[in-house]
C-alpha cells in the first residue's frame, strides 16, 4: 500500500470548514482503506424516521419477545438502502462463522440478514449499531481531503461508535484529541 498511513479502524473528524453538508460535524469510522479507496460509516447521525423494529418489519423479519433494539444511523450517502452492522466480537480471535469483516481488533462489520435475525431474537453481539449507507472515497481521495484539512484523524473510541449522545460526539472526538472545538478555524493554511 502506497498510502503514508492506513486509516482502517481509525476515526475521521470533520473540520469546521467541511464543504460537503452531508459530512458537516461528522465522525466516521474508517472500515477499509487501501490504494483502491476507502469506505467508512458515519457514527453520529441518527435516522429518526426509522427505528430498528420498523426496519425488521420492512425486511419481513419476525421479532421475538427478546428483540435487541440497536440504534439506526445514517452511515453515508452511498447506497442508503444497504445496511451495515458494526459490532464487537466476543474475543479478538472470534471468527466463528466468518460472516463479518474484521475492522480492527475486536471490532467487526456484518452485512448479512442472519445478524439482523439474531438481534430480532435477542442473540446479537453487543454493543452494536446499524448504519444505512456508507461514505466512500476513490483512490487517493481521502488522503487528498485530509491534506486539504477536511478531516482530522484519531484512534478509535468505542463511545463515539456505540454511545447514545450523537449530538455531542463531534465535540467529544475533538476533545479526545485535546482540541477545543471553539478554537478551530474553518479556514485552512500552510506554513
Amino acid at each position: 500500500m502506497d498510502n503514508v498511513i492506513n486509516l482502517t479502524g481509525k476515526m475521521l473528524i470533520a473540520m469546521p470548514g467541511m464543504r460537503d453538508p452531508r459530512f458537516e460535524h461528522s465522525v466516521i469510522l474508517v472500515c477499509a482503506h487501501s490504494d483502491e479507496g476507502a469506505m467508512g460509516l458515519v457514527v453520529n447521525r441518527p435516522m429518526p424516521e426509522i427505528g430498528f423494529s420498523d426496519l425488521l418489519a420492512q425486511l419481513g423479519i419476525d421479532t421475538g419477545t427478546e428483540t435487541l433494539d440497536i440504534p439506526v444511523r445514517f452511515g453515508g450517502p452511498v447506497e442508503p438502502g444497504r445496511g451495515f452492522v458494526l459490532h464487537r466480537l466476543a474475543t479478538e480471535t472470534d471468527d466463528e462463522g466468518e460472516a463479518h469483516m474484521r475492522i480492527d481488533g475486536d471490532l467487526a462489520m456484518s452485512t448479512t440478514r442472519d445478524i439482523l435475525e439474531d438481534f430480532a431474537h435477542g442473540r446479537g453481539p453487543q454493543p452494536a449499531m446499524l448504519a444505512l449507507g456508507y461514505a466512500g472515497w476513490g483512490p487517493g481521495q481521502l488522503d487528498s481531503e485530509i491534506l486539504d484539512n477536511g478531516w482530522l484523524t484519531s484512534d478509535r473510541f468505542d463511545e463515539l461508535i456505540f454511545g447514545a449522545d450523537n449530538s455531542g460526539k463531534w465535540s467529544a472526538a475533538l476533545r479526545g484529541l485535546g482540541i477545543d472545538p471553539l478554537a478551530l478555524s474553518p479556514s485552512a493554511g500552510r506554513a
